[in-house]
């Protein structure tokens, strides 16, 4: 009994100090989302597509049975000319369309370029996935990391507040400097479980974005998310969209062209056809055929369909160039905003340093009774003012990584 209570501790206290990194939620959020498996159902279906489309063009091949009977009673039904009284055929026939292959070819690419498309918005649907996954992931970490240094500020302020409290029993100081000082460390301890609230909303939220349903309080590792090498803009994703669109309007100026070439037909069938009006025992044989279609006018359609992918095209090339001048300029700004936190970080930085020097300076003039309390409380603040300030700027600036890599990597 007693090993079974040790290794249920063990179990609960291993569930709770647990760490999850951002690849962990991500492979979750992937794993669990139905619009991944849509497109990879879609991606699946095109292909079979092709391949149905591929099986149009081979022998069409189908078997008819028909039995006709028209009887004349007392000089009155069919004309037996036409009725021919009665008939019975078995027939096998054969149909073979007679397609030029670059026809065939051209709508294999048809085909192909539907799902190239259907790749490509899978892709985006992940850089989304995962961009917002990150997001959600470093604004988590935000909060834990905050939660840490606020749990040592009220560590150290509890300590404090003991020294000072025997200090005010010896008279050394004022009743009113340790209720200053106790209603600093009430104070710090309301931030404090704010935080912890906060950060229970931010792992709810991750995990909701994830697809779980999971509400253990755990660590988060540190995100380790980095700025990547930017890719040339002609190999990004968004942009090979424009590409895909382009190559589909060329590809259906094609078919165009050829539904108005002339098209061929090979017919065929064997089998039984009689009426059995004259020896019905020899009617077995078969038939052949030629099908022929010439397209001759249809009201210039033609002409106006190639304009019409004309004008479509022209749009698409003018939302690929205003993307590509959009595209550059959204990276010159967060490269700026980068650049702009990294400044603020060591202005923080330094500030952090007199902070930490201030408080060192207070700590060793409270145990001679020579510390401002007034003072001290404030330096406090200050110093947990300049520490959320460097976790929030870091925060900041790791989702503009973030959005850097969304941009300009495909991954």
């Amino acid at each position: 009994m007693k090993w079974k209570l040790l290794l249920l501790i063990f179990i609960c206290f291993k569930s709770f100090s647990q760490e999850k990194d951002l690849n962990y939620f991500i492979t979750k959020a992937q794993n669990n989302s139905p619009l991944i498996k849509d497109y990879n159902n879609q991606i699946k279906s095109a292909t079979l597509d092709s391949l149905l489309n591929r099986a149009v063009y081979k022998p069409q091949v189908a078997g008819n049975l028909n039995a006709n009977y028209a009887p004349i009673i007392n000089g009155f039904g069919y004309d037996s000319a036409l009725s021919n009284g009665q008939s019975v055929s078995a027939l096998v026939g054969v149909n073979q369309k007679i397609i030029g292959k670059n026809r065939i070819n051209s709508q294999s690419d048809s085909f192909q370029l539907i799902k190239e498309a259907l790749v490509l918005n899978k892709k985006i649907t992940l850089k989304d996935l995962n961009k917002a996954i990150a997001a959600q992931y470093i604004s988590a970490s935000a909060s834990s990391e905050q939660i840490g240094f606020n749990q040592k500020i009220a560590t150290l302020l509890k300590q404090e507040t003991s020294i000072l409290k025997k200090l005010t029993q010896n008279a050394v100081y004022k009743q009113t400097d340790y209720l200053i000082f106790s209603a600093t460390v009430k104070q710090q301890d309301l931030v404090l479980l704010q935080l912890k609230q906060q950060y229970q909303n931010d792992l709810a939220l991750l995990n909701y974005l994830s697809g779980e349903t999971d509400t253990t309080f755990i660590n988060l590792k540190k995100p380790e998310i980095t700025l990547k090498n930017v890719q040339p803009s002609d190999k990004i994703v968004f942009l090979k969209q424009f590409e895909v669109d382009s190559l589909k309007l060329q590809n259906q100026n094609e078919f165009i062209d050829y539904s108005y070439k002339p098209s061929f037909s090979l017919l065929g069938d064997a089998g039984y056809n009689s009426s059995f009006a004259y020896q019905a025992y020899k009617n077995f044989g078969f038939s052949v055929g030629l099908g022929l279609s010439i397209p001759i006018y249809d009201g210039n359609q033609r002409t106006l369909q190639h304009q019409k992918n004309e004008a479509a095209l022209a749009t698409n090339l003018a939302y690929k160039n205003n993307f590509n001048k959009q595209y550059k300029q959204q990276l010159l700004m967060l490269n700026l905003k980068l650049k702009q936190a990294a400044a603020v970080e060591n202005q923080l930085q330094s500030q952090l340093i007199i902070a930490d020097a201030l408080i060192e300076a207070n700590k060793k003039l409270l145990l001679t009774g020579d510390a401002q309390i007034t003072e001290y409380s404030i330096a406090v603040g200050n110093l947990i003012a300049i520490k959320n300030a460097i976790s929030q700027n870091n925060s900041t600036k790791l989702q503009i990584i973030n959005e850097i890599n969304y941009w300009s990597f495909n991954d």
